[in-house]
């Protein structure tokens, strides 16, 4: 059975669909379209933490389905600004499990990421399937997978 490590960029995830469709993604149907193919081995998403309740409730959702959830600070600077980006502790996991699984398979629309997929499918042969909202989802990640998923219908949580 194929092995197969999942990496999901909450952020990423939860801004592109509410922008694209107004609604929320379903993790659920992302654990299951990729359970169909293989044996989940690893599953991280990666959130901010910023101490809400209702945010501590979803990521609980997410480690029940089988996540590991990893937070990093909310940071607000003085000028108004905000930090809170996970693309290097992706990539490093993505380069850490790249020589373990047959498949990564990364939740984003983010073009940063197709340099880092182009270079685990060189160096460890692995398939690279990519889940991203078609009209925001950067080309480049699209032409480095080896498998683009578009996040549609079966993909979103309607209200």
């Amino acid at each position: 059975m194929k092995k197969i490590a999942v990496f999901a960029d909450v952020q990423n995830l939860y801004y592109t669909v509410r922008q694209a469709y107004g609604c929320h993604f379903s993790y659920a149907a992302l654990w299951a379209d990729i359970s169909a193919r293989g044996q989940i081995v690893e599953a991280y998403a990666y959130a901010i933490e910023r101490g809400d309740a209702k945010q501590q409730q979803f990521q609980q959702i997410l480690r029940n389905l089988g996540f590991t959830v990893k937070l990093k600070p909310f940071i607000q600077r003085s000028d108004g600004s905000a930090k809170g980006d996970w693309d290097v502790g992706i990539t490093i996991d993505i380069m850490d499990a790249a020589p373990r699984v047959d498949e990564v398979v990364l939740a984003s629309g983010d073009g940063d990421f197709a340099i880092l997929l182009d270079k685990v499918r060189a160096s460890y042969g692995v398939e690279a399937s990519v889940y991203g909202v078609p009209a925001l989802t950067a080309q480049a990640l699209m032409r480095a997978a080896s498998r683009y998923v578009p996040i549609e219908d079966r993909l979103l949580l309607k209200n």
